[in-house]
């Protein structure tokens, strides 16, 4: 049995660089120049061995060492030394403003600004794109106007002011994940909020509403995108979770018997025939059979939706840092309200068929950090 549907433009435009860069380091001052005192005069080796025979050894100390090593470093110069590195070979001060940023929301993640920055500039801040867009983040004059402030202090909020770049991008990305997340909650799209929300930077919210989830304009930047995550993972916090579901988040059965007509993972839907990942677990429950909230929280959503048909949403609060909430679909009825206070096992609503469905069921979700999860790991024993 089931439920959800199947899961375009303001252009991206992705300015080429030849890879990461640096931030420049200042030039080396020459030292002042120096008139040597007078010597006495003495004799000594000649010219030959004075000034041939050092300059031999030197050629052949640096060729034996260009031999072993493949050559100088592309970004070697002389009295200069390389600034550490940290993910991706991006200098390790960029670090803490990519976490600050991404503090603004659960759904970006430090790893997600800096693959952005990389697909989209490749961290190049030298020049301004076809589209006038400037930064390492390829803000244009528009856009810095809503999002651009001066985050680093220095007097002057600029595209150009690395710091000020990630942070505001960062907002732009916290704005838009908050758009898709209202839109999922209701069922207008479907999908990882990190995908709508990459979707919604690249063609915007409406195209992203319109397609249901991402568009096919969207592909090519989601992917370039999320190709990248791993190569600046390094710069994310610490997972404590383990990995796991925690011990301190195991839920209550939504429904009194927990019998599983259609699990989480790919599938055929039913009605549309579209394969795509099941959201969530279907339990079979008979017409009217009451639905309780799987843990205390806050009713965030309650309305009739066109896929979900009747649906509930309770937000849980955060757990090690991420947001958990579950979903209740197809209900026959709602009992509850938006903002109203729930405990484990207040009555939310009754089991029906509303929306796409084939029949009386529960469609139940859990998401955890923006992500869809299998609902039965969490779920206590003996529902």
């Amino acid at each position: 049995m089931s439920d959800e549907p199947a899961v375009e433009t303001p252009a991206y435009e992705a300015a080429t660089a030849p890879g990461v860069l640096a931030p420049e380091m200042p030039a080396p001052q020459a030292p002042a120049p120096r008139t040597p005192a007078p010597r006495p005069r003495r004799r000594g080796p000649g010219p030959f061995t004075l000034l041939v025979l050092p300059g031999l050894v030197t050629l052949t100390t640096v060729a034996g060492f260009l031999a072993l090593t493949g050559g100088l470093p592309d970004d070697w110069s002389p009295g200069e030394s390389t600034p550490q590195d940290a993910a991706g070979g991006v200098d390790e001060t960029y670090g803490p403003w990519l976490r600050e940023s991404a503090d603004a929301c659960t759904v970006v993640t430090p790893s997600t600004l800096a693959a952005q920055i990389d697909q989209l500039t490749g961290w190049s801040n030298d020049s301004a794109t076809t589209s006038g867009a400037q930064g390492i983040a390829a803000f244009t004059a528009a856009a810095w106007k809503t999002w651009g402030k001066d985050d680093d202090g220095n007097g002057r909020s600029s595209p150009s002011d690395p710091a000020d770049a990630i942070m505001a991008l960062g907002r732009q990305d916290c704005s838009l994940a908050q758009e898709v997340t209202g839109l999922r909650t209701d069922g207008t799209v479907n999908g990882e909020l990190v995908d709508l929300t990459l979707a919604a930077y690249a063609v915007g919210t409406d195209a992203v509403k319109k397609a249901g989830g991402v568009p096919a304009a969207a592909q090519t930047y989601l992917g370039e995108v999320k190709a990248l995550f791993a190569k600046y993972e390094a710069f994310d916090r610490q997972d404590t979770s383990g990995g796991g579901v925690l011990a301190d988040a195991i839920l209550a059965p939504p429904v009194t018997t927990l019998t599983v007509t259609s699990p989480y993972g790919s599938r055929q839907h039913p009605l549309t025939g579209v394969t795509k990942l099941h959201t969530g677990v279907d339990f079979g429950a008979p017409q009217g059979a009451q639905v309780s909230a799987a843990r205390d929280g806050t009713v965030v959503f309650a309305a009739m939706t066109t896929a979900y048909g009747n649906r509930v949403v309770v937000d849980h609060g955060t757990i090690e840092g991420k947001r958990l909430q579950t979903t209740y679909s197809h209900l026959s009825a709602i009992g509850v309200t938006v903002g109203g206070s729930v405990r484990t096992g207040t009555p939310l609503g009754r089991v029906g068929s509303t929306g796409l469905s084939t029949g009386p069921h529960l469609h139940f979700e859990v998401i955890y950090d923006g992500y869809y999860a299998d609902p039965l790991p969490w779920l206590a024993p003996n529902g």
